[in-house]
């Protein structure tokens, strides 16, 4: 069989996490803590970290904020990316302070000599560059062209950066070409892993909203990528607390069956057959295996006809009836128990795997 797109790709490595080459696809977020405050931002990685993240991002928005980024640095449980938009100045103190990697839009950085003097930093420094690309902030050149549509605008655009770094020698390179809109997203990728094969791509929807709206935009456009073979790294980018977006990545990539970060609830929707509390139980069950680090799939069932046929090949679950449940391990039935005692019933099985 022919590779899938992301085992093409060149692994790239940020810090101990390597990028493409067929490596697991890995999940970032970013931090929204003022950096010039090293401790909370600091505190925000970690939590970040313990959220699964790969790789974090922290912005370095002026010269006040490259000394507390540095601290960022040194201390953080996982490697750093320097978010850098203007000032290639910025890009060349980040690199020297630490950043594992930078991400730039070279359309806003300046003229080419100084992308080349931030591509010369990271170089010395053995850092990565993941070249951003935006809609609302492509070439201006590009930009201006009405002959191309949005997605041939942003994969001109890339085009033409990832050509002039690999010019150079220069071939640390991760790219991303973000959108709002879904459909620009798919296009755009379709055509980069068609054109730049060997150069592993960052995922994401631009501004996709607040938790359910970007959550669904998310699922949906990286979902499909991913699918396909697309895409070496993801963002969810959610208008939200930043520790809310780890888990939609994971969930995304443990749907697609591409990597497995503790448990998974499996639960039906309810039906006028369901004769407990499911919604109450499946709640209490998602909160207890909060707890849980096992790469398990936990069912819980309302019925007989749910359960446990169609979630036979779940680890451990429970198919309920009059104010009972019957607490079943891959298929097959172990014990009944009252409803009270569900979940503390199947917390005990878990512990048993």
């Amino acid at each position: 069989m022919e590779k899938l797109t992301r085992e093409r790709t060149r692994p790239v490595h940020v810090g101990g996490v390597q990028i493409g080459g067929g490596a697991p696809v890995a999940v970032q977020s970013m931090t929204c803590t003022p950096t010039t405050d090293a401790a909370a931002t600091l505190a925000q990685v970690r939590q970040l970290a313990e959220a699964g993240c790969d790789i974090v991002r922290v912005s370095v928005p002026n010269q006040a904020a490259v000394e507390p980024f540095g601290v960022v640095c040194r201390e953080s449980p996982v490697p750093i990316v320097a978010d850098i938009h203007f000032d290639y100045r910025l890009a060349i103190a980040a690199v020297r302070a630490g950043a594992a990697k930078l991400r730039i839009n070279p359309g806003n950085i300046g003229s080419w000599d100084r992308v080349d003097a931030v591509i010369d930093a990271a170089g010395e420094a053995g850092a990565a560059i993941r070249i951003g690309v935006n809609a609302g902030s492509l070439d201006e050149a590009i930009a201006r062209r009405d002959d191309l549509t949005q997605p041939e605008k942003l994969v001109a655009s890339s085009l033409q950066f990832v050509e002039h770094f690999e010019r150079r020698g220069f071939t640390d390179i991760v790219l991303s070409a973000k959108a709002h809109s879904v459909p620009t997203t798919l296009d755009t990728y379709r055509a980069l892993s068609r054109e730049l094969p060997h150069v592993p791509l960052h995922l994401g929807v631009t501004e996709a909203g607040t938790v359910q709206q970007g959550t669904i935009k998310s699922a949906v456009g990286l979902g499909i990528l991913l699918s396909e073979g697309i895409g070496d790294t993801m963002r969810v980018s959610l208008t939200a607390d930043p520790v809310e977006e780890p888990p939609v990545c994971w969930g995304i990539l443990q749907a697609l069956g591409l990597r497995r970060r503790g448990p998974e609830l499996v639960s039906c929707p309810t039906c006028g057959r369901t004769q407990v509390d499911l919604i109450g139980l499946a709640e209490s069950v998602s909160e207890r295996l909060k707890a849980c680090d096992k790469p398990i799939s936990v069912a819980v069932m309302g019925c007989v006809v749910n359960g446990p046929g169609e979630a036979s090949d779940a680890d451990v679950g429970v198919a309920c009836g009059r104010g009972v449940g019957m607490v079943f391990r891959h298929g097959e039935i172990i014990r009944k128990v009252p409803e009270a005692g569900i979940v503390d019933a199947l917390m005990e099985e878990i512990d048993r795997l």
